[in-house]
């Protein structure tokens, strides 16, 4: 059996890029600053309570604040808004900005016209290698208007989904806690 490959950071990030994921842009205010960035590790967490999380680089200008934070909201960005994307996540190469508005929220400010946005607190803080997990409580939701189409990061590249081509997913909101199913392999 031959040995694997070494295990390198471009390696990793090439295979969980394989993973999609959405895009947000999580906003909050520290003192009298408002603080944005681009994200997509966004996870819900619980349901009782409502809890979700996201995951700041340390190195970030945003991660010298996440102590200091009471609330954020995760702005949940639509499939047109890949320039508010570069724009936080500082790729942006333009002298002006991107048109964008941040409208007051209950707990932080939040991303108007975005596909949805969740207002949190801050919950816990937990260290986990060169990032930080950054767990907030669900505290409001916001629905922004149809369609609800948003805009996906898969292999390194912005995306959209076809929402013509979909199935249902089975509905398990009321469903009983089951155990895992285990298969043996001989």
């Amino acid at each position: 059996m031959s040995e694997p490959a070494p295990l390198d950071p471009r390696r990793f990030r090439d295979t969980i890029g394989l993973f999609a994921t959405g895009v947000a842009v999580i906003a909050a205010r520290a003192a009298d600053e408002v603080l944005a960035m681009t994200v997509n590790a966004v996870s819900s967490v619980s349901l009782e309570p409502m809890l979700v999380l996201f995951c700041p680089g340390k190195k970030s200008r945003f991660a010298r604040h996440v102590d200091n934070l009471s609330g954020f909201s995760i702005n949940l960005l639509r499939h047109d808004q890949q320039a508010l994307s570069s724009y936080f996540a500082g790729g942006w190469k333009e002298q002006a900005p991107p048109p964008f508005r941040l409208v007051p929220g209950a707990h932080a400010p939040r991303l108007e016209g975005c596909l949805a946005s969740i207002d949190c607190t801050l919950q816990q803080l937990i260290d986990a290698g060169d990032h930080w997990i950054v767990i907030g409580r669900v505290r409001d939701l916001h629905l922004g208007i149809a369609p609800h189409q948003p805009l996906l990061f898969f292999g390194g590249r912005y995306r959209a989904v076809d929402v013509a081509d979909s199935r249902p997913a089975p509905d398990l909101t009321n469903s009983q806690a089951e155990p895992a199913h285990i298969f043996y392999h001989d």
